[in-house]
């Protein structure tokens, strides 16, 4: 019988080329993943992996298989999903994944709830950026992702995932109280800014905008952390383009107005195909959407 945990090791290192990549993503040693593997061609009594070099590439036989595994884990997912269905509790844990943003404003409020709701319910919260995050996801590492999708962005969902909407949530630009409002964003030329990292689309996204207003930010602050730059905001130090789910407890004295084309990022949360009906799942979505409601009292 073949281990369907050192089928899924198979499947990662199809996807990520090394063993050394496969072991950063799932937190393990490589030479832990080369022993798995190595059990994995004993079970499956034909070689899996040859010598290329310092690294290994899988053989025919592997890329058969690996084939056959998604179809395996799928399966799984929705016999999971089936069994917790059929009982009268939701319980167990559900590992969750997201972003700065949401785990500072909506998701406390999502967790109180649903600790209400269902008392048996264990959510465990990661925080991860986009990329990771769906990695862990496809690598059942978790159950589900809160996602957000920026402006022009490409949907970050990946096949075999199921998406579901939760709200859009409008980009204001954020300036402390005292400055005079700008009648564009050529006035913030000489403006100091806290951005998102340039490789984060955030990031990309508020200096393309900046761009075509002909504006080359000056960036005091270069951090994925929206409550620094928000803090940088309140205390006078820069501007920041911040969500609007960040502006009522975050940025108390000072000032936001509506960005050029009213932009919005898309809010969402992802699972594997398999886990849709999951009562886990439905349940922590149900609570996230109230959540929402609460915290943005405009949705």
């Amino acid at each position: 019988m073949l281990n369907v945990h050192r089928l899924s090791l198979l499947r990662e290192l199809s996807r990520r080329g090394t063993l050394s990549e496969v072991a950063r993503v799932l937190n393990y040693s490589p030479s832990a993943v080369s022993h798995q593997l190595s059990q994995l061609e004993k079970e499956a009594g034909v070689p899996l992996l040859e010598p290329v070099g310092r690294g290994v590439k899988l053989t025919d036989a592997a890329r058969q298989l690996v084939a056959r595994t998604d179809e395996v884990l799928a399966v799984l997912d929705r016999a999971e999903a089936e069994l917790a269905a059929s009982t009268p509790t939701v319980s167990g844990v559900l590992r969750v994944t997201s972003f700065h943003s949401a785990l500072a404003s909506i998701l406390p409020t999502a967790l109180t709830l649903l600790s209400a709701r269902h008392p048996d319910l264990r959510v465990e919260v990661f925080h991860r950026e986009i990329g990771a995050a769906f990695d862990g996801l496809a690598a059942h590492l978790y159950d589900l992702v809160i996602g957000d999708q920026w402006p022009d962005e490409p949907d970050p969902v990946r096949p075999g995932m199921e998406r579901q909407e939760l709200f859009s949530d409008p980009l204001l630009l954020a300036m402390p109280a005292d400055w005079p409002e700008p009648a564009s964003l050529a006035d913030l030329a000489d403006a100091q800014w806290a951005v998102d990292p340039e490789y984060l689309p955030g990031g990309q996204w508020v200096r393309r905008m900046l761009g075509d207003a002909g504006v080359v930010p000056k960036v005091l602050c270069d951090t994925d952390d929206p409550l620094l730059q928000a803090h940088l905001v309140r205390t006078g130090h820069a501007v920041a383009v911040i969500p609007s789910l960040l502006m009522g407890p975050f940025l108390d004295q000072t000032r936001a107005q509506v960005l050029p084309g009213e932009p919005v990022r898309r809010l969402f949360t992802a699972v594997r195909d398999g886990q849709t009906g999951h009562p886990a799942v439905r349940a922590f979505r149900a609570a996230l959407a109230s959540a929402a409601r609460r915290e943005s009292p405009d949705l």
